[in-house]
């Protein structure tokens, strides 16, 4: 017997399933979630019309809409599958756009429920569609069209996008005080539809107790684009709302060194740290030009882990190694050794001042940029450079917004709660046709 209303007033509903028991446990188990599909269209058709209007006309602000003499029918997509509804719909005595109260009222994502979109856009954020399709299929018992899940997954990230400046996410509760606030940005490349590899930004803002212990981090990515001012704009964002959050936080930017990534990060920190593991590469370099082939490995060894040790523990150890290595002379008069050296003196000429290792040590500041370039990983590698995977900009764009709200810790769910209180915020203007 399928699933049926057993009764139904305004506030419940009660419905009656049949399951049948057998021989196969895993039959059971299908046969079960089948019914309860069945249940929830059921049950999710109920709320959708008790969502709804009367009939009777509405204002919407000053104008005063009227419903349509016969409700209009709608599909739509719910976590048991779709449900067909007959609703109002409203117009002004002028015309013009259609108005659904139900779709504002529910809460709607083009034809969605909110919690449908939720799922989707989560899952597409971590899979590929055919994966979504196929998990939707193996894990609910529900059927859906790849194209159906990547729109829906888009308009979720375009509303996240639209709203990113004026709806502040807050922080989840923290074990300790906020003391410190590292800043970082890096790049990845994505290989576009035009067989070109262009670089992808992601920045981290990771907060830290006074013990240096990371206690929080928040992503922001933004896909390729000519001058990066998305990500800047968007970046910048995020570290005003934290700023303001925790004005008296100590405030150190941590990159590699590319000169741009200061020129963005000096306005908004107090110290500026060169990533050591970056540095640690220079200095190997210069080991390598400096003492060159196998009978020299011991001593190479030897110099270069006693000049990281010193870089670490001795206050003024970066200027006194920029020195030594502007008088040093290579092992041999291979090219390959005079090129490693310039490299290294340039290097350090151009940077000894941001690697202040002692200091940040005795300040339990951060010295290491891992978790910016973790986040290139995290936001950019595992999802979106797979096998044959190339993209367009605005399918990019959508899918870093998605991915950089469902890895900051708290976001997805803060922002789904704004969804629940404003709705879908551009459905009015959007809502043309029904």
């Amino acid at each position: 017997m399928p699933a049926q209303i057993l009764a139904s007033k305004s506030q419940e509903t009660q419905i009656l399933i049949t399951v049948q028991h057998g021989q196969s446990m895993l039959q059971f188990e299908e046969h079960l979630q089948d019914e309860l599909n069945a249940a929830g269209r059921l049950a999710a058709t109920r709320q959708l019309e008790h969502l709804d209007t009367t009939g009777e006309p509405i204002r919407k602000g000053s104008t005063r809409l009227t419903c349509k003499k016969k409700k209009e029918p709608k599909v739509y997509e719910t976590q048991w599958g779709q449900v067909r509804i007959d609703r109002y719909v409203y117009q002004s005595s002028r015309g013009g756009k259609i108005f659904c109260p139900l779709d504002q009222n529910a809460r709607i994502v083009v034809n969605s429920t909110p919690a449908f979109a939720r799922m989707v856009s989560w899952k597409y954020a971590n899979m590929v569609a055919p994966q979504v399709e196929d998990d939707l299929l193996q894990n609910h018992r529900r059927t859906s069209s790849r194209t159906t899940l990547k729109d829906l997954s888009d308009v979720v990230a375009s509303i996240a996008q639209a709203k990113e400046e004026s709806w502040c996410y807050e922080v989840p509760d923290l074990p300790d005080a906020v003391a410190t606030v590292s800043l970082g940005l890096d790049g990845t490349t994505l290989l576009y539809r035009d067989g070109n590899y262009r670089t992808a930004m992601c920045g981290t803002i990771s907060l830290l107790n006074s013990e240096g212990d990371r206690l929080h981090t928040i992503y922001c990515a933004a896909a390729p684009e000519y001058g990066k001012q998305t990500f800047i704009h968007r970046l910048t964002g995020e570290i005003k709302k934290i700023k303001d959050k925790f004005p008296d936080a100590t405030y150190v930017g941590v990159a590699d060194g590319a000169p741009d990534n200061w020129t963005f990060l000096e306005p908004f920190v107090s110290y500026k740290v060169l990533d050591f593991y970056h540095v640690s590469e220079y200095v190997a370099d210069a080991a390598e030009a400096l003492f060159p082939g196998k009978k020299n490995q011991s001593q190479r060894k030897s110099w270069l882990k006693e000049k990281l040790h010193c870089l670490k523990h001795e206050q003024g150890a970066a200027k006194r190694l920029s020195k030594e290595l502007q008088n040093a002379v290579p092992g041999n008069h291979r090219t390959a050794s005079i090129e490693k050296l310039h490299r290294a003196r340039t290097y350090f000429k151009n940077n000894w001042r941001k690697m202040i290792y002692f200091e940040a040590r005795e300040k339990n500041l951060p010295i290491g940029s891992g978790v910016t370039e973790a986040a290139c990983k995290i936001l950019v590698k595992q999802r979106m450079c797979r096998s044959g995977m190339r993209w367009k900009e605005e399918g990019a764009s959508m899918l870093l917004t998605l991915r950089a709200l469902v890895c900051s810790t708290g976001y997805w769910e803060c922002f789904w709660k704004k969804v629940n209180q404003y709705g879908f915020p551009v459905a009015h203007n959007l809502q043309t046709q029904h």
